[in-house]
């Protein structure tokens, strides 16, 4: 909703300055968006006067110009503007001055070797308007040195609101104008309107076509008709009002219902009554019809659509446009000023059906003043007689405008209860009257209240609370803390709810980006991946490809991996953590966290190694990742070599806390998965059961070592194992600990090779061993003394010897 201030102060009577009206009305919750200042932006540019305007010696379309700006010795500016001349007044900005048609800060410069000290402008440069050919022209009686804006009159600031829908009232200035009034900002502006006298009977009747359940549809509909006008421009202060909120004007008598539109909230149409056959008939419209509209588009028609119809057909789609067959043009002469009231809820329905956004729809869809509409109607009409001449006919009414009686019994209590605010009853009452509540006492405690016709959202005792409470002022609602409850408040989440949400931080902490997939797949992908049994089946599937409940969630991770790599995006880490189902039964649905890396990735031993193909141990960091970040103890963890059939056999892992307590898989998937998902490979891929996780014990068995952190610096020694090439890996990393459990503080594998060079049957396993001293500084000796001894314990319990 946009308005000027003058505008507004054609129905407020007040002396506040801008800021003050617009931190008024913000505070009252008609919230200001925007302000548009034009004096503030064309306060620099000054009248001034061209004493002399000579051909510039070095350029055939320049003028050198002498100025008067009004502010002491004449000033020199090359101009090019082709009607510069000696005499004439114009615009003048100085150096320093911000052209905001240019979007540029003007400096002092030289122009083929005559220096200009400013500028004269043109109407484009200061966005007044398109005009690029020439600077602005003024009349001779122009003061010189004063600001143009103020001359001008562009002085003038626009204010938009944000308006919210139980706001019908202030989509009109008028509305706005009562809010401040009320709000102790000026004295609201009160005019009556007086009906015009008819002069004749209306040659038109009306008639509302309508089963008496769809009554409500158009309650009222009241008509007039001027004859004699004589339709042109409107006057330039309506012009200007018009434009000043980014209206166009079109002609006196459309200018007026738009005017109206804005100034009192209320819609009005005008048709030229020459190009209206026979009368008017209000019904829904029929299957088929359409109404060519105002805005030059045709619109298709259906039953649950109001329409305003002669014996042509639809002329008007109720509330919402006009018909461009019966539009007002200047050749009209007889024109009918229409008033009505319409359904809000079918408005709404009709304007979003067809795509159609006017400022009628926008206030019916909200709901009118049924008040104003008889007059709205005559002010209307005497705005035409001002404008354009003509007799008014008297006026032809269908239906009855409704009276509503929404008094409610207010006990004054009710403010201090619902905000703490403690408003005495006095003010109360002369804030509710303000606004047009009429209030009538019933006692000390309480009274009966009555909302005005241009409220249609007051409906109880907190409506009534909240326009008190915003002319109050919210700032000035108490802060009061909740009060304090006794005791530790008990866990909200459960031990699962917990795990779902630190396994999706973990798993975004690894570089991996949180996918949400279906819950179903097809049958193929379904089978593929452990699923596909008849009970998991869908009865009744939304697509042919989305047909079995989902065994694991890697189907859907394996998929948005691939679509991605056929777009470009070969590199793809992806997880998600949901719902999947291995069996019909309620315990057969399990909650799991599933990662897939597919493309490069930088993993390695040092920064320096090169990028590689993600593979099992990426899945594999990704996994015990998960598992560190959940607090679940690894000490007892088996890592046990394969996996499901859907894994690579030879490039994957079970995790396990026993054979009966198996909690996920890691590894690359199997080609023949990635076949079925019609997905290149390789790709690493883990998911781990969290339902199946242990529980933390609710006393720990162990304490937590003391933290020793050594002022000694660590030792690094790396060893390479020949072991069977069954062996297990954790098996060789326990023995190595256990060689010297206080110097020995970290074991890692940090290669696996089978090939030249190792014997048949055999693999070697490099293990990199961390030794911290925390007495003092190990000797040459000693460290090879421990070296001994791991080599020792992994012969003894693993059988391994050194690599030669």
């Amino acid at each position: 909703m946009k308005f000027t201030l003058s505008w507004l102060k054609e129905h407020l009577d007040t002396s506040a300055s801008l800021a003050e009206i617009v931190e008024t009305l913000t505070r009252i919750g008609l919230e200001v968006e925007h302000v548009h200042d034009p004096a503030a932006q064309l306060k620099d540019f000054t009248i001034a006067s061209v004493i002399e305007a000579k051909p510039h010696p070095n350029a055939d379309r320049l003028r050198v110009c002498m100025v008067d700006t009004g502010s002491g010795a004449p000033v020199q500016v090359v101009c090019g503007a082709p009607n510069a001349r000696t005499g004439m007044k114009s615009v003048f900005s100085p150096p320093g001055t911000y052209i905001p048609g240019k979007k540029i800060t003007l400096g002092k410069g030289v122009i083929r070797g005559v220096e200009s000290l400013g500028m004269l402008c043109s109407s484009a440069e200061l966005e007044l308007s398109n005009d690029h050919d020439g600077i602005i022209d003024l009349p001779d009686d122009a003061p010189v040195g004063a600001i143009y804006a103020q001359w001008a009159g562009l002085d003038d600031p626009v204010i938009e609101i944000n308006l919210t829908p139980n706001r019908p009232d202030a989509a009109g200035v008028y509305g706005i104008a009562r809010d401040l009034a009320a709000a102790g900002l000026g004295v609201l502006k009160t005019r009556d309107i007086l009906p015009v006298e008819g002069k004749f009977p209306c040659p038109v009747a009306v008639t509302r076509d309508f089963a008496e359940e769809d009554a409500h549809l158009a309650p009222f509909f009241g008509l007039r008709l001027v004859r004699g006008v004589k339709n042109g421009q409107s006057p330039a202060w309506l012009q200007a009002r018009l434009r000043e909120i980014g209206l166009r004007p079109i002609n006196a008598l459309v200018d007026i219902t738009n005017f109206l539109t804005f100034d009192r909230a209320r819609p009005l149409h005008v048709f030229d009554a020459k190009k209206v056959k026979g009368n008017l008939v209000l019904r829904r419209a029929k299957k088929g019809e359409t109404l060519h509209a105002l805005d030059g588009r045709t619109y298709e028609l259906d039953e649950s659509m109001v329409v305003i119809c002669d014996d042509n057909g639809p002329e008007s789609l109720a509330g919402v446009m006009g018909g461009e067959a019966s539009g007002c043009d200047e050749s009209t002469t007889d024109v009918l000023i229409e008033t009505a009231l319409w359904d809000s809820q079918n408005i709404a329905h009709t304007g979003r059906k067809l795509g159609i956004v006017t400022d009628a729809r926008y206030r019916f869809e909200r709901g009118v003043d049924p008040d104003f509409a008889l007059a709205g109607l005559e002010l209307a009409t005497q705005l035409a007689l001002d404008f354009c001449g003509g007799a008014p006919s008297e006026l032809t009414l269908a239906g009855e405008l409704p009276r509503l009686s929404r008094a409610i019994s207010f006990p004054w209590s009710e403010t201090k209860r619902l905000t703490g605010l403690d408003v005495t009853r006095e003010e109360a009452t002369m804030i509710l009257e303000r606004l047009g509540f009429s209030v009538e006492s019933a006692g000390d405690e309480i009274a009966h209240i009555a909302a005005p016709s241009w409220r249609p959202d007051i409906e109880g005792k907190a409506d009534i609370v909240e326009e008190i409470v915003r002319m109050v002022g919210v700032d000035n609602v108490p802060a009061t803390p909740l009060p304090r409850m006794d005791g530790v408040a008990p866990p909200v989440l459960t031990l699962l709810q917990k795990r779902a949400r630190n396994a999706r931080r973990a798993l975004a902490s690894q570089g991996l980006v949180e996918a949400v997939t279906w819950s179903f797949v097809s049958k193929e992908q379904a089978e593929a991946f452990g699923g596909g049994a008849p009970g998991l089946a869908l009865a009744n599937p939304i697509a042919s490809d989305l047909s079995d409940m989902r065994p694991s969630l890697l189907p859907g991770l394996v998929a948005a991996s691939g679509r991605n790599a056929a777009r470009g995006l070969g590199d793809t880490a992806l997880f998600e953590v949901g719902q999947i189902f291995l069996d019909p039964s309620e315990k057969g649905q399990r909650l799991a966290a599933a990662g897939v890396r597919r493309g490069l990735t930088g993993a390695g031993r040092h920064w320096s190694a090169p990028a590689q193909d993600a593979g099992a141990f990426d899945a594999k960091a990704d996994a015990m990742a998960l598992l560190a970040t959940l607090g679940v103890a690894t000490g007892g963890l088996q890592v046990v070599p394969g996996g499901p059939p859907w894994f690579h056999p030879g490039r994957s892992a079970t995790l396990q806390f026993g054979p009966k307590a198996v909690i996920g898989h890691f590894g690359e998937l199997h080609p023949r998965a990635l076949t079925a998902m019609d997905v290149e490979g390789p790709v690493a891929a883990f998911e781990i059961i969290l339902d199946a996780l242990p529980a933390p014990k609710a006393k720990p068995t162990k304490i937590k070592p003391k933290l020793e952190i050594s002022d000694l610096q660590p030792v690094s020694r790396d060893f390479a194992f020949l072991v069977a090439r069954d062996a297990l890996a954790s098996d060789l990393i326990r023995a190595v600990a256990g060689a010297d459990k206080a110097l020995i503080s970290d074991v890692s594998v940090f290669d696996v090779y089978e090939g030249k060079g190792v014997p048949e049957g055999k693999k070697s396993v490099g293990v990199a061993v961390t030794l911290q001293p925390r007495e003092k500084t190990l000797t040459d000796a000693e460290i090879e003394t421990i070296a001994q001894k791991i080599v020792t314990e992994a012969e003894k319990k693993c059988g391994a010897t050194l690599r030669g």
